[in-house]
């Protein structure tokens, strides 16, 4: 990857190795879905400000009514299901261990992506670079396994649940959107994703809870505005310079943000499998990024 590609990769990962401690405070304020409500409407506001601004990436209706069925399913299956997924387990697990679980999507996105997207085979370095990074995250997950499994089963197999549904969605978005500018992909989806989290708001929140406390109302503007409206432009714009597999290696950089975060301001327990899971992601992410040579044509 080209050095610009890279800074971006890493300024993603970091941010939303942040929102797993912004979730996890604010999921005491708030429920889930009003969490992913407001998360949503701050993400799509501040996307609808910066597309208001630049004219140069709006795209006719005539195009953009060809592709209402896949934003409809990134809506759905890239912002409210596995938002709804991570602040719902947000109430039961550590955030360090959430984002730890979340470091799995480049593992389903590395399985399935070959079958579907044909610029995106397997290689050596793939296939040994995911698995030492997986191996990673697994060493990360251990302590939590040992001590907390039954307790938090159900919440992790929710994180599971949202990791696989954004590998879905990454391999979904390079088949079916390409051609659109990242910002408008972007908001595109986060405003489906408003929308049926909105909904569904109207129907299951009632009364509808709001925020009571200052620090919520930080933590679900940073949510929407640096984890949605920032990540995702960014996100989209390397997704088609990169392809999906190099672009899900960003989920392994969160677990160890949020293991960082989760134990400094949120009193988590620190175990020192973080530095070991944290040497093997690393490799990982570096290993996955080398290119074979081509044998020269005779």
């Amino acid at each position: 990857m080209k050095t610009k590609d890279w800074l971006l990769f890493w300024l993603t990962g970091l941010i939303w190795g942040t929102s797993f401690l912004w979730i996890k405070i604010a999921v005491s304020d708030v429920t889930p879905v009003m969490l992913v409500a407001f998360r949503t409407f701050f993400g799509s506001l501040g996307l609808g400000i910066i597309l208001f601004f630049t004219k140069s990436v709006r795209v006719e209706w005539a195009v953009l009514k060809k592709h209402i069925f896949n934003f409809i399913f990134l809506g759905t299956f890239n912002i409210a299901f596995p938002w709804m997924m991570f602040s719902w387990a947000g109430q039961f697990i550590d955030s360090g261990t959430s984002a730890i679980l979340n470091g799995t999507m480049p593992l389903f996105t590395i399985m399935l992506s070959p079958l579907f997207v044909k610029d995106d085979r397997w290689s050596w370095p793939k296939v040994a670079g995911l698995l030492i990074g997986f191996l990673g995250i697994v060493v990360l997950m251990s302590p939590s396994v040992q001590s907390k499994w039954t307790n938090g089963l159900i919440g992790q197999a929710g994180i599971l649940l949202a990791a696989l549904s954004y590998a879905v969605s990454t391999i979904f978005a390079r088949r079916r959107v390409r051609g659109l500018p990242a910002l408008m992909q972007a908001f595109l989806q986060l405003t489906v994703g408003m929308i049926i989290i909105w909904t569904i708001a109207a129907f299951t929140e009632r009364p509808m809870t709001f925020p009571r406390l200052p620090i919520t109302w930080l933590a679900l503007s940073w949510l929407g505005v640096l984890g949605s409206s920032v990540a995702f432009y960014i996100y989209f714009t390397i997704l088609h310079k990169i392809g999906p597999t190099r672009t899900s290696l960003i989920t392994y950089i969160p677990p160890l943000v949020g293991v960082v975060l989760g134990i400094v301001f949120l009193g988590e327990q620190f175990y020192w499998q973080a530095l070991f899971g944290a040497v093997l992601i690393l490799s990982g992410i570096s290993i996955v990024n080398i290119r074979l040579k081509k044998p020269p044509h005779p």
